[in-house]
């Protein structure tokens, strides 16, 4: 049996009545749904839409972007909040257990801690006991940005989001999470 892709496209106006993007975001809601679930084919080769894994990827980028424009207009970039947030949480923390923690090289996370110093928004800091080794800390200045970035993580997770009813987003989150213990998944996603 040959299937029809349907496609629909989710780009409106950015002045486009509410009822229209409503409507829009149904529309596209419903042919993802077709192409996920009817596995939309042609010529036996399916379409791309009909990948989950393009899928996906298809969200975590406009995800991502929406983010990266949000938090840009605090001089900041998304790895820059990542280690900012495990740095609220974990700090003073060695360079090497962060590059640990967010699953990057030692040579990354010292570029990363660079700018963030350059930003007054981390310090670094020398062992008293043993010169060579030392620890990242946030600032007062990056102590205080850091809830106003949570902020706008979470305006950007509503917004991307908040159309589904909370028990679709604990479900999607439940899945997501299945999928990265199931494929290993341990480094915290930046870019």
């Amino acid at each position: 049996m040959r299937l029809i892709p349907v496609r629909v496209s989710a780009q409106v106006p950015i002045n486009a009545p509410k009822s229209e993007i409503r409507l829009t975001r149904k529309l596209y809601l419903i042919s993802f749904l077709v192409n996920l679930f009817e596995g939309a084919m042609t010529d036996n080769i399916p379409e791309l839409t009909a990948h989950l894994g393009y899928q996906l990827r298809q969200v975590s980028n406009h995800v991502s972007h929406a983010f990266a424009r949000k938090v840009a207009t605090k001089d900041v970039t998304v790895a820059e909040w990542a280690m900012m947030r495990v740095l609220h949480s974990k700090q003073p923390i060695a360079p090497s257990q962060l590059a640990d923690e967010m699953g990057m090289t030692r040579g990354a996370i010292s570029k990363l801690a660079d700018r963030l110093i350059s930003k007054s928004l981390v310090a670094r800091k020398a062992s008293s006991t043993d010169g060579r080794a030392q620890t990242l800390r946030l600032t007062a200045q990056g102590a205080q940005m850091a809830p106003e970035l949570a902020a706008l993580a979470e305006q950007n997770e509503a917004e991307c989001f908040g159309h589904f009813s909370s028990e679709d987003r604990a479900t999607l989150r439940r899945i997501l999470k299945e999928a990265v213990v199931h494929l290993g998944i341990t480094a915290i996603p930046i870019e």
